[in-house]
């Protein structure tokens, strides 16, 4: 069995690639955030810090940083699950609204505005990549964070 530290290390380096990958996809592909993409690259970065803090503290927090990281998953997989419904349902339009308007005010947003800043709309259709739609792969990244996470909160010590 790999140590937890393995597992914090992974979970950290995941969601730190996958903010890159975000990154990539909104200036190589033009695939711009909305307010709830945005929520997510937050949920994502705070999961990574977590994680990567968890890693370089005592075994003893192990379970404290991943019950606290769980806890941030099970937040991303509802962003992300309503950003899929939004998605299925383009009527609804969560666009240039409060939400966008209070992100975009969050001194991250000033101080990284091309990883925290939302100028998308929910609804626009992009191409899938790999038969999936980028919020259903956020979706599936969290559900995986959860389980990694979930387990290792839940594990027993040694």
């Amino acid at each position: 069995m790999k140590s937890s530290k393995f597992w914090l290390l992974a979970i950290a380096l995941a969601c730190f690639a996958l903010l890159g990958g975000a990154v990539y996809f909104q200036y190589a592909y033009y695939m711009y955030p909305c307010p709830w993409c945005v929520i997510q690259r937050y949920v994502f970065a705070v999961i990574g810090l977590l994680c990567l803090i968890g890693a370089f503290l005592p075994p003893t927090t192990t379970r404290k940083f991943a019950s606290l990281g769980s806890l941030f998953a099970v937040g991303g997989i509802a962003a992300a699950a309503w950003l899929v419904w939004v998605q299925a349902h383009p009527e609804v339009s969560c666009g240039i609204d409060p939400v966008e308007t209070s992100l975009n005010k969050f001194p991250t947003a000033k101080l990284l505005p091309f990883l925290f800043k939302a100028n998308g709309m929910c609804t626009t259709e992009y191409d899938p990549i790999l038969g999936l739609h980028m919020p259903q792969w956020s979706l599936l990244a969290f559900i995986g964070i959860l389980i990694v996470l979930g387990s290792l909160a839940l594990r027993r010590s040694r």
